[in-house]
């Protein structure tokens, strides 16, 4: 059984009057532990379909099985706990809370997840040193350079030892070496800790990481490759 299957994805939303057709009958299978890239340009609806598969927005139609259980229909509250539970993000501008330290912002998931204090604190050093954060725990958003942020929000994605990392254009703010670091950062989480790892990029040399490449073209898969 996949960890993720959709049938006949589609997603539209109403403008002036009419359906503007965003996704189109999206079918896909991810398997638990692969590295897939979705890419496409802008318009094309990748960013609505990993919205969907990150359970933050619901289908219009269609089948989401996640981890063998349908999600498509579930309750603002339901999709709320399947996302504390299984699911980690980062995004492009590192979404980090401005007035807290690296440690307390990797400690947030583990809050709403009812985790006492003290294992919060030792699964958030823990997650901060696997990035190579150690010596930087106690710093604030401000005195961390982008990489730096990048590799908090990283942290904070894996600390709650969800299966799947969704990363929506993690590199789209950062220069050339520190993309790579990031990027390596992701082939380590998928390699060694197996972490599923789903990234929407539209640039080739970061999707060159991924061992599978998605490509979305008018809201439908244009074409579904393994990276060799």
């Amino acid at each position: 059984m996949s960890l993720i299957e959709l049938k006949n994805i589609t997603k539209s939303y109403p403008l002036d009057g009419l359906q503007l057709k965003i996704l189109k009958g999206i079918s896909l299978k991810i398997d638990d532990g692969e590295f897939v890239a979705i890419m496409g340009p802008s318009g094309s609806g990748k960013s609505t379909l990993m919205n969907i598969l990150g359970c933050l927005d619901k289908p219009s139609s269609g089948t989401y099985l996640l981890d063998g259980q349908r999600v498509e229909n579930l309750s603002a509250d339901e999709l709320a706990e399947i996302r504390n539970r299984k699911i980690g993000f980062v995004f492009q501008g590192f979404n980090l809370l401005s007035r807290t330290t690296a440690l307390e912002n990797v400690e947030l998931p583990m809050v709403y997840a009812n985790i006492p204090a003290e294992k919060r604190e030792r699964r958030a050093k823990e997650a901060l040193a696997k990035v190579g954060l150690k010596e930087r725990m106690y710093h604030q958003p401000n005195q961390l350079s982008g990489g730096q942020q990048q590799r908090v929000a990283i942290a904070r994605a894996v600390v709650n030892e969800a299966p799947i990392v969704f990363a929506d254009e993690p590199t789209g703010n950062l220069d050339t070496k520190m993309s790579i670091e990031i990027m390596n950062l992701f082939t380590k989480l998928n390699e060694e800790l197996k972490r599923t790892i789903i990234l929407v990029t539209h640039e080739d040399d970061i999707a060159r990481y991924a061992k599978r490449i998605i490509r979305i073209v008018d809201g439908e898969i244009h074409s579904d490759e393994r990276n060799v």
